[in-house]
């Protein structure tokens, strides 16, 4: 090994061996690296959850129709002639046909009309009105949901005022177990099902008959959108081909995955665009005290570097101890946050306004990407905040720095 490896190593070892010497002030530097880290890594995981609860709710294999130029269902209308030539259509129109056996009509269309309607519920546990979404459907719709799965009781009753209720619902809000009544809007529903969908934001939805919703909220014949199953890779282009003949306002098909995906991606950019700031302005003061913690270990250790100096070692080790100092400070700091952020957020519930302006619950989710950037930042803490102290280490005034001990 060569001489000035072995007078670096020594010299890290001299300066962590005297960190007892300055605790309170290191685990300063390691606590305000560690609260960077973690409110980082909790946006993070915030824009991670909304991303996987909405990604994980859209199927390629699926589309949905929207009217009047729009590509979300609050503003969009599709026309009942529109319907009613779609359902008419033969040939391949990249749609698929029902099996014989099912809920839907053999051989028709894979297809379900739905309305989504805004309703208030009263949240038990705290008085908060909460706005959640209120699905009416067709009773082919439940099966165009590719991971939805009844969990308990049966799906509605067509023209019935039943409802069927995520399970995020469920859990969050009483009064909605199976056989309540429940008043949404200005009547009465009794729930006689709930659902799962593998933790996908359907499972903060309500689903009833669509004749049933239309006429308790007074929307007679308004559908928002048509969701159809694709026939196969080639579905897609072919129903976009098929609905651009179509006369009057535009019709627009894209697949549940891509809606949804855009959905996300809006607000998770939106959390993104509020953590990075206020982590970044947060990282420039852990690097402020990064370099004082920094500067008081050199001026602590001034007679120790000195020393060393005098004895022929040279600034190359001093800079690479005093900066490996304040990196393994900010490793430590990081370490600490990223355990904190996975211990209070991950899997944390949560909830937001959706793309319907209604309430969408998710999971936080640390996932190993966030913990590896909130990471990466408390470690840029301690090289930036270690850079200058390390510097100043090489140029210490060697007889000035014994006289002072001396």
């Amino acid at each position: 090994m060569s001489s000035a490896l072995k007078q670096i190593f020594l010299m890290i070892r001299v300066n962590l061996g005297s960190l007892p010497r300055r605790v309170w002030i290191s685990l300063s530097m390691v606590l305000s690296v560690a609260l960077v880290v973690a409110v980082l890594a909790g946006f993070l995981a915030m824009a991670r959850g909304f991303e996987a609860a909405l990604q994980d709710t859209g199927s390629p294999g699926i589309a949905v129709i929207l009217g009047g130029g729009t590509n979300q269902e609050i503003g969009s209308d599709v026309p009942a002639e529109a319907i009613r030539s779609l359902t008419a259509a033969t040939g391949g129109i990249g749609v698929a046909r029902n099996a014989a056996g099912g809920m839907a009509p053999a051989g028709g269309l894979a297809l379900s009309r739905e309305i989504v309607v805004p309703v208030d519920v009263v949240r038990a546990s705290d008085g908060a009105e909460q706005t959640l979404s209120l699905r009416g459907m067709d009773l082919a719709g439940s099966a165009l949901r590719d991971r939805a799965v009844l969990s308990q009781g049966r799906l509605f009753s067509p023209g019935a005022r039943d409802i069927v209720v995520g399970a995020r619902i469920a859990d969050e809000f009483s009064g909605f177990a199976v056989g309540d009544k429940v008043r949404l809007g200005a009547v009465d529903w009794t729930v006689v099902g709930h659902f799962t969908s593998g933790g996908s934001a359907f499972e903060s939805e309500i689903w009833a008959d669509l004749e049933a919703v239309q006429s308790a909220f007074d929307r007679q014949g308004q559908v928002q959108s048509l969701r159809v199953r694709l026939d196969g890779a080639g579905g897609l282009p072919a129903l976009q081909e098929h609905l651009s003949a179509f006369p009057g306002a535009p019709l627009t098909a894209l697949s549940e995955a891509d809606l949804y995906a855009a959905q996300s991606e809006r607000t998770a950019s939106l959390v993104r665009l509020f953590g990075w700031p206020l982590a970044l302005l947060m990282a420039v003061g852990a690097t402020a005290g990064a370099l004082n913690t920094m500067m008081s270990s050199v001026s602590d250790r001034a007679i120790e570097i000195a020393t060393l100096r005098l004895l022929g070692f040279g600034r190359l080790p001093a800079f690479t101890a005093t900066w490996v100092e304040a990196v393994a400070l900010s490793i430590s700091g990081a370490a600490l946050g990223i355990l904190a952020s996975w211990l209070a957020f991950n899997g944390w519930q949560a909830s937001t306004m959706g793309a319907n302006n209604t309430k969408m619950a998710f999971q936080l989710d640390v996932t190993t990407d966030v913990a590896l950037t909130a990471g990466l930042l408390g470690l840029a803490i301690g090289i930036i905040g270690g850079a200058l102290p390390a510097l100043a280490a090489t140029r210490l005034p060697l007889t000035s720095a014994l006289r002072a001990r001396g």
